[in-house]
């Protein structure tokens, strides 16, 4: 099975941000910027504690979106590193193509 690309990761995780920002300003009535900083702050866990669902719905959207998004955010934190990784290897590679980078 094909690993998903980053592009595919990042506009999934766009998408999640994107919805839970618009599900929040609606159902728990928080402005624009505060749905849009719960999200990010709920999926990267870091979880300030300043905005809390109150009702029901908002509760049980929120650990659907702690469930799903942290697996997306983790595996796109995750594929960006090893691209990064992969993209500095390419460079050393063309700066020194007959260099054999395995040896010690």
């Amino acid at each position: 099975m094909r690993e998903p690309s980053l592009r595919v990761l990042f506009g999934l995780l766009a998408t999640l941000i994107g919805g839970a920002t618009v599900f929040f300003r609606y159902v728990e009535g928080w402005s624009w910027i505060d749905s849009y900083f719960f999200t990010v702050v709920t999926l990267s866990t870091v979880g300030y504690g300043n905005l809390v669902p109150v009702t029901v719905v908002g509760k049980i959207a929120t650990t659907v979106l702690i469930i799903s998004g942290l697996g997306i955010f983790a595996v796109a934190i995750q594929r960006f590193g090893l691209y990064a990784i992969h993209k500095r290897e390419k460079k050393l590679h063309r700066s020194h193509p007959h260099a054999d980078h395995d040896a010690h």
